[in-house]
């Protein structure tokens, strides 16, 4: 090699005219992140999102917006999550329906979740309070199996609607236990719980904040929580897993991406996400409306998401269990 060639080898490199210089991708994020959620403003999915994207904004130092896209079971905002670009700036706060959806209504996208998403972590896990008419001779979740083993098919018990995680629940409760019941679908809680104040139906698993004013005026009676621990704001009432072993059922609501998500911005995302679920302004807030924020990982939440696919999917399968 020539000493004209070595020189030249060791030389900086020079531009030619019209070629732009090579720039270094932005840091992350540089500007504002949407998160999608697939249900209506006001309920508590709503206000839960809404006030951890606030504090995920001061963690991230740019503004994170939430969109409400319901619809079709929540497919509509997974579906736009799944598709959208890969970058970060899109993400899902999804729920207990991503593992429901693909045994319930397998037509609806994504259509498998645990391929076409990448968890960044829990946020929130809420127990069901089991309650009764007062006019059902029972005080405790072993008296109630008892009454139904002796009155099969007689034991009415409502849910917001075919698929909810409610119905799931009263399913499994029902299989575990070996009982028999009549399942009676309403569209939302609000009107099975009329029904159940009037004693046209008599048992259902209510969310908390439903069940509160009426558990409080004597309209109906708690006998358990679904959650295998206690709730803090009903400490009283003992999880159903105390009469059958292993029952745990909750509504959880978790953080995801579009699967392709670069692994150092997934992670910048984890971290300022487990930030905001360690606030214990946070969670007290949350707590008063029997939301437990829960400070999970992406690999807790690939967990949860994996087995109550399974689990809800033999369920589903198992006792027949088709959409309206």
């Amino acid at each position: 090699m020539t000493i004209r060639r070595r020189a030249a080898l060791g030389a900086p490199l020079l531009l030619l005219p019209g070629v732009p210089r090579a720039q270094a991708p932005a840091p992350f994020p540089d500007r504002a992140i949407t998160v999608l959620l697939g249900y209506p403003p006001g309920g508590v999915t709503d206000i839960t999102t809404r006030a951890v994207a606030e504090r995920m904004a001061r963690e991230l130092g740019v503004p994170v917006v939430v969109e409400n896209r319901a619809g079709a079971a929540t497919a509509v905002a997974n579906t736009a999550a799944a598709q959208a670009r890969p970058d970060g700036y899109t993400l899902l706060m999804g729920t207990s329906t991503l593992a429901i959806n693909p045994g319930l209504q397998p037509n609806l996208t994504p259509k498998e979740p645990m391929r076409e998403l990448a968890p960044i972590g829990t946020v929130f896990r809420t127990a069901f309070v089991l309650h009764v008419h007062p006019s059902l001779p029972v005080r405790s979740t072993a008296e109630l199996i008892a009454w139904a083993k002796a009155n099969p098919g007689k034991l009415n018990f409502g849910s917001s609607g075919t698929g909810a995680v409610n119905h799931l629940a009263q399913a499994l409760f029902a299989r575990r236990a070996g009982i028999e019941v009549t399942h009676v679908p309403y569209r939302g809680g609000a009107p099975a719980l009329l029904d159940l104040r009037a004693g046209r139906i008599q048992a259902m698993f209510q969310a908390v904040l439903e069940a509160l004013p009426v558990l409080g005026e004597g309209a109906t009676r708690g006998l358990a929580i679904s959650s295998a621990e206690r709730l803090p704001l009903l400490p009283d009432l003992p999880p159903v897993a105390e009469a059958l072993p292993g029952f745990d059922v909750v509504f959880w609501q978790g953080l995801f991406a579009p699967a392709g998500t670069p692994a150092p911005v997934l992670a910048r995302l984890e971290a300022a996400l487990t930030a905001v679920t360690r606030d214990a302004d946070l969670r007290a807030r949350m707590a008063e409306n029997g939301v437990v924020i829960t400070t999970g990982d992406a690999a807790a939440l690939r967990k949860t998401l994996a087995e109550e696919t399974v689990m809800w999917g033999d369920l589903i399968r198992d006792a027949g269990i088709k959409p309206d």
